[in-house]
């Protein structure tokens, strides 16, 4: 017989947007949740990304005049995912069917419970000129949020912006070219009146994904009162006769057994920062993540031990970054890469991709071309590019980039191909053809600068294609690019209720599983901004209702048992 130290309902491990929406579904029907987080930090990956969320057919499609549909949604995942048959059970029918008819309904939700969204109107899907896409609207993004309702217990969030910068993901490509362009321009100074506004009434406002992190943590912590506990990682499973009735976790007073009578719901993340895992699943004999640095993949270790099946492990939310240096890093880069008046080459000097497009793609052209050749990459700048385009990567002071060898500089490009140690000869030709692509406007070789995803990223004022310049002012400058990601995107595989799988295909009764910490629904490919934390919403949320349901149930056959005991009980005291 199994000694607890204590019960619960539903033990929710994390405090990203996958756990914390779990939690937030099952305390609206009552539920007792207790949510532990392994760090000493919550928010998750969900506070250090952009914020955005990929909820298709969302009700604020409709007010600014996009017409979406569960069949339009569903053809556009055929085409830039694969059909579910190709891609696996991550990425079945059902799930894919479940997260398509159940992202509005968590828009909805979210917004009863106080959250403002901000329709990304321009943000266009990732492949809008395939069947089912679209050149804007699917991405929601949280407003600004303010800390100071989360009083002191906001001290302990995982922050990467600071309060008073209310960032909406939207605003940084126009930031990017804030002095170059009218639009950037405008949108710098929105900005700025918005971070006014903010300290003019009083308030300490936050945004991209802090924003939406510190939301659902005001929803559960402080609405409804859900108590989550810091630096309590989940070290064990309690699973009995296949039902999972509990954990083990581990805290500053040691080990606690915790009964959950309805379940545990596992959002921990993946195994970004775990070298070990990334060698044996990745093939990486290092990492550069810019995912979460407490991602070690305990929780799916814990599922795995217990017989849980896993898929996607060799994947990852790739994309190209910055090689770190002593100062910090890796620095992901994005409107960095579209902008004109620069390019990606490889160690020989020759292109291998399309720089504009999507991060996911980029980070696949380098492995399939062979890391060999890829790591390190260089992203070589004209002139014209540094001084009339932000690159987040300079931020942390040019001066230790140059002085360890992650960016080098030249008055020729004959020299700065001497500097990369790349073939003189090969790194010339493919600045001609380049060039000879941006006078013309047209990227015979990779397609660049031609939807609308390559656009949103480039420099309207420019043409004929704004993602095209030449290279051809010095000083150029180019800067080592390795493979990154913002997190690993395999892990535990689960139904549409986000019920855990075993090795055999059936369910482990009791456990739940969404995020990071499971294999992605969209499996090797990124539909559009936010398919991280879309699906992460989704699929918490539908763990959490179904904990619900579950605990109706339980509670129907436990007054059945009683009812049927009785009689027996009665008979033996006559």
């Amino acid at each position: 017989m199994t000694e607890w130290d204590e019960e619960v309902d539903l033990l929710v491990a994390g405090t990203g947007a996958a756990a914390m929406s779990a939690a937030i579904a099952a305390a609206d029907d009552g539920l007792e949740v207790l949510v532990v987080e392994g760090s000493d930090k919550w928010g998750g990956s969900t506070a250090m990304s952009g914020g955005g969320c990929w909820l298709p057919t969302h009700p604020g499609m409709k007010e600014i005049g996009v017409g979406d549909s569960e069949e339009k949604v569903l053809a556009y995942l055929d085409a830039c995912v694969g059909t579910p048959e190709e891609v696996g059970p991550a990425s079945s029918l059902e799930r894919r069917q479940a997260f398509v008819r159940t992202a509005p309904v968590v828009h909805g939700w979210l917004e009863d419970h106080g959250l403002v969204w901000k329709t990304a109107k321009r943000y266009p899907d990732y492949y809008p000129d395939l069947p089912g896409g679209i050149a804007g609207g699917r991405t929601v993004e949280p407003a600004p949020f303010n800390v100071k309702d989360l009083g002191d217990w906001y001290g302990s969030a995982r922050e990467t912006l600071p309060p008073g910068l209310p960032l909406f993901a939207g605003d940084t490509y126009l930031l990017a070219r804030a002095w170059s362009t009218p639009s950037g321009f405008v949108g710098g100074a929105n900005l700025v009146f918005r971070a006014l506004g903010g300290l003019v009434t009083g308030r300490r406002l936050t945004g991209l994904g802090m924003s939406l992190a510190a939301r659902l943590m005001y929803i559960a912590k402080v609405q409804q009162r859900t108590e989550v506990r810091l630096k309590t990682p989940v070290v064990d499973l309690v699973v009995e006769d296949g039902v999972c009735v509990g954990a083990v976790v581990a805290g500053p007073g040691g080990e606690r057994r915790i009964r959950a009578r309805v379940g545990v719901h596992l959002g921990a993340g993946g195994f970004d920062h775990n070298a070990e895992w990334r060698a044996t699943y990745q093939g990486l004999d290092s990492e550069a993540s810019s995912g979460n640095p407490a991602n070690l993949g305990g929780a799916i270790e814990v599922a795995m031990r217990h017989g849980a099946d896993v898929a996607l492990m060799d994947d990852a939310w790739w994309g190209p970054s910055v090689a770190p240096t002593s100062k910090g890093g890796p620095t992901f880069i994005v409107s960095e890469r579209s902008m004109p008046f620069s390019m990606v080459v490889d160690q020989e000097g020759s292109r291998y991709v399309n720089e504009s497009t999507s991060y996911v793609d980029f980070g696949h052209a380098m492995l399939e071309r062979g890391l060999e050749r890829t790591n390190h990459s260089w992203m070589v700048l004209d002139v014209r590019h540094r001084r009339r385009y932000l690159n987040n990567a300079f931020l942390q002071g040019k001066k230790t980039f140059f002085e360890e060898g992650v960016a080098v500089e030249a008055d020729t490009l004959e020299e700065l191909a001497e500097k990369m140690g790349v073939d003189k000869a090969t790194f010339k030709r493919t600045v001609q053809r380049f060039n000879a692509f941006a006078r013309n406007g047209v990227d015979e070789d990779f397609g660049r600068g031609h939807d609308a995803y390559d656009n949103y990223y480039g420099d309207p004022t420019h043409g004929p294609n704004p993602n095209l310049g030449e290279i051809a002012k010095g000083p150029f400058v180019a800067l080592k690019i390795v493979l990154g990601d913002l997190g690993t995107k395999g892990g535990l595989l689960t139904d549409e209720h986000s019920r855990v799988l075993d090795t055999d295909g059936a369910v482990i009764d009791g456990l739940y599983a969404a995020g990071n910490c499971s294999a992605s629904v969209v499996g090797r490919t990124y539909p559009g901004a936010g398919s991280t934390l879309g699906p992460a919403l989704v699929f918490g949320y539908l763990a959490g209702r179904h904990a619900v349901a579950r605990a109706a149930e339980l509670a129907v056959e436990s007054a059945v048992d009683r009812a049927v005991g009785e009689p027996a009980e009665h008979a033996s005291g006559a």
